[in-house]
């Protein structure tokens, strides 16, 4: 599939990544034999059952889990949410806390927001304060806690191993987010539960992966009619999930070679927006990163007119802080790590970007700064 219409350089895959071939094609064929009822008996609905079977083998494979692990939802921001209150409902022994970062993604936030929550400050990199992490998680009440494997907003990798490892001490089970990671950047084991979206690879949108490691204890925070078996309610896009599952395997397939080749255009933007923008911040870790994403921030300018500014010029990309005009809120991400926030950018790359783009890109932003703080009287 190509670059969406409208954007002559979409430079937002950390948002969602254009559908990758291998997920349009077997889209497509699954649509002729997986739109039937996979609990039923008859002929049809074991042909579902059969796509749904091997999906969830893939998935198991890809990430190197049992099958019976692998649960399915109808988005990332689902899954995640069914990790965190139905693993603090099986927690609920322990106690009713959740420990996490406090650079999460909001979808953790918003679940953590129902109960009790500590949250785990970073440093200026965005990298995860070990130390009281491990305070927060020896503390008596502690049901669960919550480390995002990257960061969707800078990139910076956190250090999931260290971090489960405390964990494992405490007797916490440790949840990981790995939407930006699944894909691009392996994650460390030691987790009792991941979640990943589908959107995020070049899967379709509208499929979410869960995985529950045995052992774990998780309790529905849904009505349905087993309680202990995560998987979501209602009936789920097959065909959509089977694509996603075979363009997980087609994503893992390139990655090392994707991983150098966006990790050096990456390398090429942080240079180069440091070099020709002045008052500009890169922000993040510059070498213990994603490959795709870079963020920068540019003091004395408007984000949202530099976005718009962009978009007019063919490029596609996003603020890294999650500011609106309905709130006027910087990024919590940005906040915790204590970096600049003003005139925020966040670049990400995918398959389908060319080095002529992201050069292109690197011409046309220094003037576009420069026009907005004039026309801001700076």
């Amino acid at each position: 599939m190509g670059v969406p219409a409208g954007a002559a350089a979409y430079m937002d895959a950390a948002t969602a990544v254009p559908l990758h071939p291998v997920a349009a094609e077997a889209l497509v064929a699954a649509l002729a034999d997986g739109w039937a009822d996979p609990s039923r008996l008859y002929a049809a609905s074991r042909r579902a059952q059969q796509l749904r079977e091997a999906a969830h083998a893939a998935f198991a494979e890809a990430l190197s889990v049992r099958p019976d692990e692998v649960s399915i939802w109808s988005s990332g921001t689902q899954a995640a949410q069914a990790a965190v209150l139905g693993g603090l409902a099986g927690g609920r022994r322990r106690g009713d806390t959740l420990v996490h970062s406090a650079i999460e993604h909001s979808a953790v936030l918003h679940a953590a927001a129902k109960g009790q929550a500590v949250a785990v400050g970073v440093d200026q990199l965005g990298r995860l304060d070990l130390a009281a992490w491990e305070t927060a998680v020896r503390t008596p009440g502690v049901a669960l806690a919550s480390l995002i494997s990257a960061s969707h907003e800078v990139g910076t990798v956190q250090p999931v191993a260290a971090a489960a490892e405390l964990c494992a001490e405490a007797g916490v089970p440790l949840y990981v987010d790995a939407a930006q990671s699944i894909g691009r950047h392996p994650v460390p084991p030691g987790w009792s539960m991941l979640s990943a979206s589908a959107h995020k690879w070049g899967g379709p949108p509208g499929v979410g992966v869960l995985v529950v490691r045995k052992g774990v204890r998780w309790i529905s925070p849904y009505p349905q009619d087993d309680l202990y078996r995560p998987g979501a309610t209602g009936a789920l896009d097959l065909p959509a999930v089977v694509a996603a599952a075979a363009s997980l395997r087609a994503v893992l397939a390139e990655s090392r070679a994707e991983t150098a080749r966006l990790s050096a255009l990456v390398d090429r933007i942080r240079d180069r927006v440091a070099a020709t923008v002045p008052d500009v911040e890169v922000v993040g870790d510059p070498a213990d990163r994603l490959p795709h994403l870079v963020t920068f921030s540019c003091l004395y300018v408007d984000g949202e007119a530099l976005l718009h500014a962009l978009d007019r010029a063919g490029f596609a990309v996003s603020s890294g802080s999650s500011c609106t005009a309905s709130t006027l809120r910087p990024s919590h991400v940005l906040e915790a790590m204590g970096v600049l926030s003003h005139g925020n950018v966040r670049v990400s790359l995918h398959r389908g970007t060319t080095a002529a783009e992201v050069d292109r890109f690197l011409s046309v932003l220094p003037g576009m700064v420069e026009e907005i703080r004039k026309q801001a009287g700076l």
